[in-house]
């Protein structure tokens, strides 16, 4: 591999953010100019013969001549390689190619940075082989997190690629909230210790409920509720996160849509020696067959409400499960922090399920929480507070975007030289 190219080219203002999953590929093209999102789309179903790519362009160029219709591929995409090839080919029929000389940049999800990567980091050949070394501790999504980055290498080597990391916004836990209380050699040696993921979302919508509330962001505390098919919780100080739900895995904290969430240890020594249930067995139950989907047989909060109306006792009861989850944490957290100046819901389920918003939040009053009904029954895609106009402490709602993030700290890094 020739040198890596660490800086965008001169008044390249775009950054293509890239998100690669076992079997899937997520992509926006950003324009840090102030332009917004030029296009996006998602190739579904990589390696099946039912492949599917659905390619959202610039308004006006989507070749109907509607404003910002869809354009979809059907058929087999064989691999990530040629999922990232059909990728760059609709981008290069709305002319915002690979060979642009606008394209800044590939920022990069990246699930799994361990201790190492505590920022966002131009990708060389050392850098990939670390995160390949980080691949036991995230054996799902490292590896095809991998593999979109090695193509995109290959089809873009003039152009700098870097990675953010779910986890680099955790790397600020303090050491006691960070261990484990195992034997630390133990520990020590298998790398085993809190991570936390979602950092990305953690990060930007910390940051965008200070502006929200017209503050510094070192000023705001605030307990960041990321609620969507996976959940997590975090408690941001003045910036800087100091506790979070999710620990070694993804598993761990706040029930989730497939997930368990805080489970005793000991459930999987009973289910092996009990119910003769393999590793590999225990794993798929508690990642895949937990949760909402474990309790009630649904993991789409829209269902489960439905259900709660027509009278169904198991979707009530799932549905207070994960509420109960989440205050237990708020409390938690809230004692972490010391004071709290926000509660803030994102995600899919925390954008728009306020009975959610308003049971989780329910009987805290006397920590100064709580939500107006009226409120928190608008919906929108606009940062907004719920909570009374006298409230304490407030609860808003800010809509997530990852991408935005990766693009922002790509561009920071790469541009940095430029604009100086």
């Amino acid at each position: 591999m020739s040198a890596t190219p660490t800086t965008a080219p001169a008044g390249a203002t775009r950054v293509l953010v890239l998100n690669s999953g076992s079997s899937s590929v997520k992509y926006q093209l950003l324009d840090m100019a102030g332009g917004g999102r030029l296009a996006s789309g998602l190739v579904e179903r990589i390696g099946e013969q039912t492949s599917r790519l659905a390619h959202t362009p610039p308004a006006g160029r989507d070749g109907t001549g509607q404003e910002g219709g869809e354009r979809t591929r059907e058929g087999r995409i064989a691999d990530h390689e040629a999922a990232l090839k059909a990728v760059a080919e609709e981008l290069a029929a709305d002319g915002l190619g690979l060979d642009s000389p606008e394209l800044a940049a590939i920022g990069h999800r990246v699930v799994h940075g361990g201790r190492r990567f505590t920022e966002p980091t131009v990708i060389d050949d050392a850098v990939l082989a670390e995160i390949e070394r980080l691949v036991p501790l995230a054996p799902l999504h490292n590896p095809a997190n991998l593999t979109g980055i090695r193509t995109a290498r290959a089809l873009g080597p003039h152009l700098p690629q870097v990675a953010v990391f779910d986890t680099a916004f955790h790397t600020t836990i303090p050491e006691p909230a960070a261990r484990y209380a195992i034997e630390k050699e133990t520990a020590d040696a298998h790398r085993i210790r809190r991570y936390g993921f979602h950092g990305t979302s953690h990060a930007y919508v910390s940051r965008r409920t200070a502006e929200l509330l017209g503050r510094d962001p070192s000023e705001v505390n605030v307990i960041v509720l990321h609620l969507g098919n996976g959940a997590s919780a975090s408690a941001v100080r003045g910036g800087v996160c100091v506790e979070t739900s999710m620990g070694l895995t993804p598993l761990e904290g706040l029930v989730m849509g497939t997930r368990s969430g805080d489970t005793d240890p000991a459930v999987i020594f009973h289910l092996a020696r009990v119910a003769g249930m393999s590793v590999d067995e225990i794993d798929t139950l508690l990642n895949r067959r937990s949760g909402l989907t474990g309790l009630c047989g649904d993991n789409d909060m829209r269902e489960i409400r439905r259900r709660i109306e027509e009278g169904d006792e198991a979707a009530r009861l799932a549905f207070e499960v994960y509420t109960h989850r989440l205050k237990k944490y708020v409390g938690a957290y809230y004692a972490v922090l010391g004071r709290v100046d926000a509660v803030t819901f994102t995600a899919g389920v925390g954008e728009n399920a306020a009975e959610v918003r308003a049971a989780a939040l329910e009987g805290l009053e006397g920590l100064g929480l709580s939500v107006d009904p009226g409120r928190n029954g608008v919906r929108g895609r606009e940062p907004r507070l719920i909570s009374p106009g006298d409230a304490r402490v407030a609860v808003a709602v800010v809509p997530t975007d990852e991408e935005l993030e990766i693009a922002r700290q790509t561009y920071a890094l790469v541009g940095a030289a430029e604009a100086a």
